[in-house]
């Protein structure tokens, strides 16, 4: 019996600290109803990753190229685009953006993550 509460007792505990253990920044996992995903394991650099997406599918021209004004404005540089992260999460993951086009999964998990850690130049 006793061999059995102890053997029960560790089980929970090691469910609690399984449980506990951080993951890393999460952010809500785009077309999921709320789930959420692990940042920690997505490459979000905005230099490498987010600016090239958003110039291949963002600036072309009748969108939010040089001088434009359609919704945010244009995307053209870092300081633009910090300026309208959330507004871009926010289109990304409701697939409203980009117009012409979509994006893969992999890149609205970057532009997510890259918001959700603060939309750092990097």
């Amino acid at each position: 019996m006793k061999k059995l509460l102890t053997l029960s007792i560790l089980v929970a505990f090691v469910a609690i600290a399984c449980s506990k253990s951080d993951s890393g920044t999460t952010t809500p996992t785009p077309g999921t109803g709320g789930t959420t995903l692990n940042c920690s394991t997505i490459d979000s650099r905005f230099t490498a990753v987010v600016f090239p997406i958003i110039q291949n599918n963002c600036g072309a021209v009748g969108c939010h190229n040089s001088g434009s004004t359609n919704g945010p404005g244009a995307l053209t540089n870092f300081d633009q685009i910090k300026a309208a992260a959330a507004q871009i999460r926010s289109s990304v993951q409701s697939g409203t953006m980009p117009k012409n086009g979509s994006l893969t999964t992999a890149q609205k998990n970057a532009i997510s993550c890259w918001v959700t850690s603060g939309a750092l130049n990097n």
